[in-house]
């Protein structure tokens, strides 16, 4: 089923006159084309734009606006944290500020009006953890890297640009920061990648908390599909849980079938920090890598953190 254009593309069409513009520049010239097009559009524009409109444009802009953070406590968290995941075995990575066009969209259901696309082929990174996936992806399929019988484990910082409409929303920005984890392996059976993956993502986290804020965490799961045994799959973790003896708070909540962006289950991270209670970042299983390389038995756990709700105001 086709879906209904938006009613304002509607009306730059219709003054337009031109119909089939949108299958023109999609179907009928190929990606380099369209992107030679719009190269010569975007240089013709901002020749016909001044000094004064440019500075209009920048504060009229929330996506290029500077974030409310001091810098110098945002770059020694950064430090911080990438230090303790690398002492549990996640390699650190500095990644582009540009991803493939379509990373998010294509392997995962968001919609790609919330991310900002840019020429080239490229979009601005609106999630660190599909660009780590794509990495992985690589490494593998060039043989660089080998998860069959050793985890890939990367953790990044990175900011973040999302282009979805927030409103007045409080604590929703336009760009931040967030730190990732992602771990990479392959089915052996009986969940063994699921509850060994999950417990080092939630030890890591709860070593954070504990180091930087003296703070405990507590994780919150919520069932989705995607397994065919979801509650099967919940226990066994539940249960390596205990005979590793991990002590961390967790709570089981109602299951929100309808979100399909993780598989077999969501597990938010929620913290207490000078009195508040904060849902600070989640994560999930994802079937990313086993669509980019078509293999069933690729397996992904991601999570991340936001950062700029932890750090003072600057």
């Amino acid at each position: 089923m086709q879906k209904e254009k938006p009613h304002n593309l509607q009306r730059i069409i219709r003054e337009l006159g031109q119909e089939k513009i949108i299958a023109l520049l999609t179907d009928q010239i190929s990606a380099s084309d369209l992107n030679s097009l719009l190269l010569e559009v975007f240089r013709e524009k901002t020749m016909q734009a001044s000094p004064k409109e440019l500075l209009k444009k920048y504060e009229a802009n929330r996506f290029v606006q500077p974030a409310a953070v001091q810098p110098l406590a945002l770059k020694q968290l950064e430090i911080d944290m990438l230090n303790i995941a690398l002492s549990q075995s996640f390699s650190p990575i500095q990644l582009s500020p540009t991803a493939p066009l379509g990373s998010c969209s294509v392997v995962a259901a968001v919609d790609q009006n919330k991310i900002i696309s840019a020429l080239r082929g490229t979009e601005v990174v609106a999630d660190a953890t599909n660009l780590l996936a794509l990495h992985i992806a690589h490494l593998i399929k060039t043989g660089k890297e080998d998860n069959r019988n050793e985890f890939i484990r990367f953790s990044t910082t990175h900011r973040h640009v999302r282009a979805q409409s927030m409103g007045n929303a409080p604590g929703m920005l336009p760009h931040f920061h967030v730190f990732c984890l992602v771990t990479s392996g392959k089915d052996q059976g009986s969940y063994s990648f699921e509850k060994q993956a999950f417990w080092e993502h939630v030890y890591v986290y709860k070593s954070l908390f504990q180091v930087l804020f003296q703070a405990d965490l507590e994780i919150v799961l919520s069932t989705r599909s995607g397994y065919k045994d979801t509650d099967g799959l919940l226990e066994r973790i539940i249960q390596y849980g205990q005979d590793q003896s991990i002590e961390t708070k967790l709570s089981v909540v109602e299951a929100n079938e309808e979100n399909q962006y993780y598989k077999g289950f969501q597990f938010t991270i929620r913290t207490v920090i000078n009195g508040m209670i904060m849902n600070i970042g989640d994560g999930g299983f994802v079937d990313w890598p086993a669509q980019l390389l078509g293999n069933k038995k690729e397996r992904m756990l991601i999570s991340a953190i936001g950062l700029d709700r932890l750090l003072p105001i600057g």
